[in-house]
């Protein structure tokens, strides 16, 4: 059983806890279920923002802690400042040492696109999803079978949610479903634990090219970035190379003024 496996199977007893603790009608009661949704797709194509999904994460079950007492305001607001095109927020907490609070802080100081990265198995973390203030959920193709990704994007779309739906691997794109709006590749190897970001290069080309394409994982440089996008992807999702900083915004800030800079000197070698 891998790490994915076992998340799954923790977030399953997890919900079953959580409907009877927060049922859904309490959920529904929030605020964020009168609130339009801000288009992560939209941001994501934003040609002044940096196509950056900056990501706020305390801890790693691979890596172990990351940055256990960073402030959800200023990193979130300091992300933002810094160019970054939307929000990733953790939210699991027996694996990652997240919490709900994280997101609904983030979205009390931010007007942009928030995604809540969990683990969805059930369409009740979807509704809470919604009840916390996020603007996007995340599918993974891995904990999921096709008809569960399908069933999952439509309602979340129901709710006025986008989808991001993460892939591996060449054969979990046969889990695309029309609901999705971002597809994105994880260069993480699930066995070894492995980054490379060979794994967008060599998926892009078979993902349709109607949903906005990302990659996730294991990018810490400028060249990456260039890379990625001589390729076509749209949105890159950054977490772990920010927080490990003693000032994540900082450090995203720094980054994101590299990109800009190197992009238009990249265009013009071309020209």
């Amino acid at each position: 059983m891998n790490i994915l496996d076992k998340i799954t199977t923790h977030k399953r007893t997890e919900v079953a806890s959580r409907k009877e603790l927060y049922p859904t009608k309490l959920l529904e009661k929030s605020i964020y279920f009168e609130t339009p949704v801000v288009s992560l797709r939209k941001y994501l194509l934003r040609e002044d923002k940096s196509g950056i999904i900056a990501e706020f994460k305390r801890h790693s079950p691979s890596k172990g802690d990351i940055h256990p007492y960073a402030k959800v305001e200023e990193v979130s607001i300091g992300y933002m400042q810094a160019g970054a095109s939307a929000l990733s927020i953790l939210t699991d907490e027996k694996f990652f040492k997240g919490k709900n609070a994280d997101l609904t802080e983030a979205r009390k100081y931010n007007f942009c696109p928030i995604l809540r990265k969990d683990f969805v198995v059930d369409e009740y973390q979807i509704i809470e999803a919604k009840s916390i203030g996020a603007d996007a959920v995340l599918l993974i193709a891995e904990c999921l079978d096709k008809q569960e990704v399908a069933r999952l994007a439509k309602f979340a779309k129901s709710l006025g949610l986008e989808v991001l739906m993460e892939v591996h691997s060449m054969r979990q794109l046969d889990k695309i479903t029309s609901d999705l709006d971002v597809v994105g590749v994880n260069n993480r190897n699930l066995e070894t634990f492995e980054v490379s970001i060979n794994t967008s290069l060599e998926l892009f080309d078979a993902i349709p090219k109607e949903f906005v394409r990302i990659s996730e994982s294991g990018i810490s440089n400028v060249e990456n970035i260039l890379t990625l996008k001589a390729a076509g992807y749209q949105g890159f999702l950054i977490g772990e190379h920010f927080m490990r900083d003693a000032e994540p915004h900082k450090c995203a800030q720094k980054f994101i003024r590299e990109i800009n800079a190197a992009v238009p000197a990249t265009l013009a070698a071309k020209l």
